[in-house]
């Protein structure tokens, strides 16, 4: 997929999603082809960079010490102190927590405390403070730029089926930031596949309530729709 097939995709796409009373998403959708999932090793599991935001505002909880509480007040929208962690005891009080926050952000030294009392709620969820994605901090980190990194992050699994689906925009989303997020979660999609490119199967977007387009061959999802 390049810039032009992506920007052709999503004007078609914009073209055949009826109008509804809210802002819809833009979605991508990549299905892969070659690899077996039921081996840990050909599973996709990593956290992509961007350029520029999702326009959807990530939440963050900062999980900390004393030696990060005052700047995670600061930069995040909730901060807990390792010694108030004791007052999570109720599961419901995790589960609000969890639904509440998109991110948490975890002072490396106490994530033996951050598992035992958070993880049976967080874990299953895919909540737990990661690594990865940079969600496992020192005790000197500047939290001001994780959480601005955070912004633009997307998580991309693929575990279960051979297909992944991730928001891109919104139908009013700028349509540079739109094809830039295309491309940039595709090519980084593409570098974590075994045999890069020749792993894809086929790339469709489409709008919450639209039909999908497939790259390269737009003119059908027109034609369906004229049609009908």
């Amino acid at each position: 997929m390049d810039k032009t097939q992506a920007t052709k995709a999503i004007a078609v796409a914009k073209q055949i999603a009826p109008k509804r009373n809210f802002k819809q998403r833009i979605d991508m959708i990549v299905a892969i082809k070659g690899i077996d999932l039921k081996k840990n090793d050909q599973q996709i599991d990593f956290f992509a960079q961007l350029h520029y935001p999702i326009e959807k505002r990530r939440k963050i909880c900062g999980l900390v010490g004393p030696e990060l509480y005052e700047q995670a007040q600061k930069a995040f929208d909730k901060a807990i102190l390792v010694d108030d962690f004791d007052a999570f005891t109720k599961k419901k009080d995790i589960k609000k927590l969890a639904d509440e926050h998109d991110f948490f952000v975890a002072q490396g030294n106490i994530m033996n405390k951050v598992a035992a009392t958070f993880g049976r709620v967080f874990g299953p969820r895919g909540k737990m403070p990661n690594p990865k994605g940079g969600c496992v901090v020192p005790p000197n980190a500047n939290l001001t730029q994780v959480a601005e990194r955070l912004q633009k992050v997307e998580q991309v699994k693929i575990k279960n089926q051979p297909m992944v689906q991730l928001t891109i925009g919104y139908e009013d989303t700028d349509e540079k930031v739109v094809v830039d997020n295309a491309l940039t979660l595709f090519d980084q999609l593409v570098h974590h596949l075994p045999q890069e490119k020749n792993n894809i199967k086929c790339v469709y977007l489409k709008l919450t309530m639209g039909k999908t387009v497939k790259v390269g061959d737009e003119q059908s999802a027109v034609q369906a729709t004229q049609k009908e």
